[in-house]
């Protein structure tokens, strides 16, 4: 592979950070960027757990056998742990001289030149980068007076590299606390619909198991009666909690997409609501995650809408790729309907502005249809990529 120089380099690295929202993903990739970037053998990076150690330590231009064979992750110490609490960079012609040098394991490669900086958000030191081992410098393209092969200009470019670190570092972060947030979000909504669901069922239970006492001693034909109908609330309402305990878990659009997803969730508001909620979708290829995202959060406050305000009897979903990768969720209900332009100029919205703007969000267009007592569809689409 040709290395690349220069702009073009620093650009590439830039974007490659800002690919990704997964943490671990942006950590690699920043070390990866740098290491290519400044023609080094090695590169790490490592973020500190607050008590000595680090949360996690991503190393480049090392295999997998060698990883392991060096053993633990390594404490804050010696220049680690002086780039981490002084926040400076670190350029050093040969890091085994440094008088801070405190040796590595026996399986750790031997390393000469290094350049460290630290990734720093304001006064937070979010982790540092370490290069080491310069590959193809001449001696006599050594810095003169310190003999490091790496320039005080690989020191800036890092330092350029380090700043964006910090941003898609920070930017990765509060995308994960947010997704925590949704799921817990998430957990509540559907405790709340199988709470409602089973608090019913139960009552039902002791509503007829009390007729059933009652009817025990004058019509015994008709206390029998009401017996197998306890015993069919019983099996609805076990199945319910089995519901519980199966369906109440994180949202696993990661894992498991955005077809198999809405479906898990549809399963349960089935279940839990009078109204006939079914999925119509066929195998469906990846989408980008904001998009699978997005696609998600307007389903679930279409069907938020259809169930909780329409009175529907039947909500139906559906999801369609086209030619080119275009895709279109669609949610329908005969429910009441409403005048989509008496609702926004009451200065209601039913959750449609939010349903908009994560569709603008993505490219992608809603489109709302509904009258009085006509039932309303909601439509996203979002483009092929």
């Amino acid at each position: 592979m040709v290395r690349r120089t220069g702009l073009a380099a620093v650009s590439a690295a830039l974007l490659a950070m800002n690919r990704t929202l997964e943490v671990r993903d942006v950590l690699q990739t920043i070390v990866s960027s740098a290491r290519e970037l400044l023609d080094a053998r090695y590169a790490a990076l490592g973020v500190p757990d607050g008590a000595g150690g680090f949360a996690q330590f991503i190393v480049d231009g090392i295999s997998d056998r060698q990883w392991k064979a060096i053993g633990p992750l390594p404490r804050q110490h010696g220049i680690l742990a002086a780039m981490l609490h002084e926040a400076t960079a670190v350029r050093l012609a040969d890091v085994r001289q440094d008088p801070r040098f405190e040796g590595w394991p026996a399986a750790h490669p031997e390393m000469s030149d290094f350049l460290g900086m630290p990734i720093a958000d304001g006064d937070e030191v979010l982790g540092a980068i370490f290069l080491a081992t310069k590959r193809g410098t001449p001696e006599h393209r050594r810095t003169p007076g310190d003999g490091c092969a790496f320039t005080a200009e690989d020191e800036e470019l890092l330092g350029i590299l380090a700043q964006h670190a910090a941003i898609a570092l920070t930017n990765a972060r509060l995308y994960e606390r947010s997704r925590e947030l949704t799921i817990a979000e998430e957990r509540a909504r559907l405790a709340h619909e199988l709470h409602d669901a089973v608090a019913q069922k139960l009552f039902s239970l002791r509503l007829t198991a009390q007729a059933a006492t009652t009817l025990m001693d004058r019509d015994p034909t008709r206390a029998r009666s009401e017996l197998r109908q306890v015993t069919r609330l019983a099996a609805e309402a076990t199945d319910e909690l089995r519901a519980a305990v199966i369906e109440l878990r994180p949202a696993a659009l990661e894992e498991d997409g955005l077809v198999a997803t809405l479906r898990a969730q549809i399963q349960v508001l089935d279940r839990a609501h009078p109204a006939r909620v079914t999925l119509v979708a066929g195998e469906a290829k990846a989408l980008p995650a904001a998009q699978e995202e997005a696609l998600l959060r307007v389903a679930q406050e279409a069907l938020h809408n259809a169930l909780r305000h329409a009175a529907a009897a039947k909500v139906t979903v559906s999801l369609d790729q086209h030619p080119g990768g275009r895709a279109v969720l669609r949610v329908s209900d005969d429910g009441t309907g409403f005048d989509p332009e008496a609702v926004r100029s009451a200065g209601r919205h039913l959750g449609l502005v939010s349903m908009r703007d994560r569709a603008q969000a993505v490219g992608g267009a809603l489109t709302v249809r509904s009258a009085p007592g006509a039932g309303t569809v909601i439509e996203m689409e979002v483009p092929g990529v």
